[in-house]
């Protein structure tokens, strides 16, 4: 990206997602088969400043690789080059903190897999951590698989609980720190996702639970198993929502949908991944809108701010590219050289929407 308007689509439209599915994986395919929910009554939408929850205070941005995080090769984000050293790494990831900070973040989700953490890139990708934790950030560490190889399970446990131990040997003292264990866990039945999450945390005992985020069931879209699952009493909760999930909706249903997946548990929930097109000028204030996009983001900012529920929007810069290379969720384009990178919003009304759902 190169912040100067250069960047194209990931695909040539995105006002109507029935006609132009969303591909940055395979699970875009296939989320729309999952089973229908029976909708429930949208809450009431209040325009005052909401209460402190346990996850309000994340305002978070998603920091990807171009091309997405799904990969087995070590991740090099957008904006970073594998020959960076750890001090380059970190003046970059601090140049584009600053810019983040401006519209409120305090929250980075960055990615982990065996190659990055086990090899030498990790001692390099460090400085994308310690940059937001030294600003006093929360930074959320999510391992990704490679969906294409795994098919939503993860290939080898072994070297998963490996990577995991080397992570929670240097940061599980950071209380900035939070860790995933798994993103979009769909290859796994309920059942087996909740039994293999409980697993991690009797293994990994250096993680303190309180800071650790188990994935929601599927593509991490539904909380409702996790909820009653007393192993997790003492977590917070991984959530996904997009509209390329399910068919368009009104507002009133979008905000059930969800609602309804997080379950009786969004007062531990992150809402660690959500987004929409943000290069076609949708206008995401405007609260009558049609279109399913909009009606979507106000939905999700409703939801995030009656429930005082934290969120980190996907992406910041990264993900999937499209024709023109980059990612139209993505709500900054990015400019400057060297370690002085600058970052321009993409929308303002749908930067102005996510504030919103912040508690802004």
């Amino acid at each position: 990206m190169n912040g100067q308007g250069t960047e194209s689509p990931r695909k040539s439209t995105r006002s109507d997602r029935a006609s132009a599915p969303r591909r940055r994986s395979i699970r875009r395919t296939i989320v729309s088969a999952l089973a229908a929910l029976t909708l429930i009554p949208a809450a009431a939408v209040s325009f005052a400043s909401p209460a402190s929850a346990s996850t309000s205070g994340f305002k978070g941005m998603n920091w990807a690789v171009l091309g997405d995080n799904f990969s087995t090769s070590p991740l090099v984000l957008r904006g970073l080059s594998s020959s960076d050293s750890y001090a380059t790494v970190k003046a970059k990831a601090t140049s584009l903190y600053n810019a983040m900070g401006s519209m409120g973040v305090n929250t980075v989700r960055l990615p982990v897999n065996a190659s990055t953490v086990g090899g030498s890139w990790w001692s390099s990708y460090r400085g994308a951590i310690d940059a937001a934790t030294d600003k006093g950030w929360k930074v959320i560490l999510g391992y990704w698989e490679d969906q294409n190889a795994s098919g939503g399970k993860i290939t080898n446990v072994s070297a998963w609980n490996s990577m995991w131990t080397t992570v929670i040997n240097a940061y599980g003292g950071n209380s900035n720190v939070y860790l995933e264990p798994m993103n979009e866990p769909h290859g796994y039945s309920s059942a087996d996702w909740r039994n293999l999450a409980a697993s991690w945390l009797t293994t990994h005992t250096g993680a303190n639970k309180s800071r650790v985020l188990i994935s929601g069931t599927g593509y991490s879209q539904d909380l409702r198993d996790l909820c009653g699952d007393s192993r997790f009493n003492s977590t917070l909760f991984s959530f996904h929502t997009y509209a390329f999930f399910y068919s368009a909706m009104t507002e009133s249903a979008w905000e059930s949908n969800i609602n309804t997946r997080l379950g009786s548990c969004a007062n531990r929930a992150v809402m660690t991944e959500y987004g929409a097109v943000m290069d076609s000028g949708l206008n995401y204030g405007d609260a009558n809108s049609t279109d399913n996009f909009v009606r979507y983001m106000v939905a999700v900012s409703h939801v995030q701010r009656n429930n005082s529920m934290g969120g980190v929007y996907w992406p910041a810069l990264g993900g999937k590219p499209g024709p023109n290379g980059y990612d139209p969720y993505s709500m900054f384009s990015m400019g400057g050289s060297g370690t002085a990178l600058t970052l321009t919003v993409r929308n303002t009304s749908g930067r102005d929407r996510v504030r919103y759902g912040w508690g802004f």
